[in-house]
């Protein structure tokens, strides 16, 4: 069924919104995650307090409203995979922010669209444009300027960042096939319980006291800005197409850059500034011509004169 204009303009308003805040949600919790990290609480913990929070909430919620039927999966191999995917790029995630500023590393974890993009290429063997070559260029040189290999701040820590990348994008190919057949609540709670079982095993190796009980409601925290920032990202989905919506993602590099000012007082430089603008400016560019190219594939084609 069609909606009306101007409803179907207010689901996709909307969406846009939803899109917004879910991003503002991340970024908080990213934000949330270099508190914890730089007060002293080991990385495998702080990752295990924020599993276990996220887990709880999403029971707590999807539960009601799925009841057993949540529970039910044609693909348990691929949550699995899918859920060490996730926690692999966890990992670096929070291992990345005890070294580097939250604006920073929002921006390199931008440019996985564009990896996706090239990954479809090599691998699954997809037709991609010239401009989308280029655009992919321009993610990966704002990504050289923020990093600057060779440069003074260049260092092993810069690799971190790289390597949550790499499992971002096999999260997101993941994702993408799975999405057919599984329901996105169902996604979500077997990746959390995933990410619980496998930190609970190498949580007490890190296990420390924690310096305050704050830190600790700092942890559950972040398992819910974290649950209700995905329950808002699939709500966006459903109001508004992919290709509408994916040129908003970047807004989460203004949140984290705001977000890092706000707590840690920290200012990206002229060169990071420009990093972050070229990758954003790359991936709303290709966003844009997602939206054109199914533009072109849904236009009717035109009767041919007899």
């Amino acid at each position: 069924m069609t909606l009306p204009a101007p409803l179907g303009q207010r689901r996709v308003l909307a969406g846009i919104a939803l899109l917004m805040l879910a991003c503002l949600f991340f970024a908080s919790n990213d934000t949330a995650g270099k508190v914890l990290v730089v007060s002293g609480v080991p990385v495998v913990m702080a990752i295990w307090g924020r599993y276990v929070a996220q887990a709880v909430a999403i029971s707590a919620v999807a539960l009601p409203l799925r009841g057993r039927t949540l529970l039910r999966t044609r693909q348990p191999g691929f949550h699995l995979l899918r859920g060490l995917m996730l926690l692999g790029g966890s990992v670096f995630v929070f291992w990345s922010l005890l070294y580097m500023p939250v604006g920073e590393l929002t921006a390199i974890i931008m440019i996985t669209p564009l990896l996706v993009t090239l990954l479809g290429a090599t691998v699954l063997k997809e037709r991609v444009s010239p401009l989308r070559w280029l655009l992919v260029a321009g993610g990966f040189a704002g990504t050289l300027v923020i990093i600057r290999p060779g440069g003074s701040a260049f260092g092993w820590v810069m690799v971190l960042p790289l390597l949550q990348v790499a499992f971002s994008c096999g999260f997101q190919l993941l994702t993408s096939r799975m999405a057919r057949t599984e329901d996105p609540f169902t996604m979500h709670f077997y990746t959390s319980w995933v990410g619980v079982l496998a930190t609970s095993l190498a949580v007490p190796l890190a296990w420390a006291p924690l310096a305050s009980p704050w830190l600790w409601l700092l942890m559950a925290g972040m398992g819910a800005l974290s649950t209700v920032g995905h329950l808002l990202f699939i709500g966006a989905f459903q109001r508004a197409p992919a290709s509408t919506l994916m040129p908003y993602v970047y807004v989460q590099i203004g949140f984290a850059m705001l977000a890092g000012w706000l707590v840690f007082g920290h200012v990206p430089d002229g060169w990071s500034m420009l990093g972050m603008a070229l990758i954003a400016a790359c991936g709303m560019t290709g966003a844009w011509l997602s939206v054109q190219e199914m533009r072109a594939r849904l236009a009717p084609v035109p009767a041919r004169q007899a």
